[in-house]
């Protein structure tokens, strides 16, 4: 059975952000503006993305 993933982007940039917000986009693989990731569904994710909601656009 595959496992469910989400698609995340980076919109914006992390110049001026708090610590934690930059360990999250970072703990999810995202580089750089524009960059989008394909990760695992899984709560541990969720609570980054949500850390981080106003930086990522998420799809699916």
């Amino acid at each position: 059975m595959a496992t469910a993933t989400v698609k995340v982007t980076l919109v914006k940039s992390l110049n001026g952000r708090l610590a934690n917000h930059k360990a999250c986009v970072k703990g999810l693989g995202l580089r750089r503006i524009g960059h989008t990731v394909e990760v695992q569904d899984t709560p541990e994710n969720r609570g980054m993305i949500n850390k981080a909601y106003y930086l990522l656009r998420v799809e699916g």
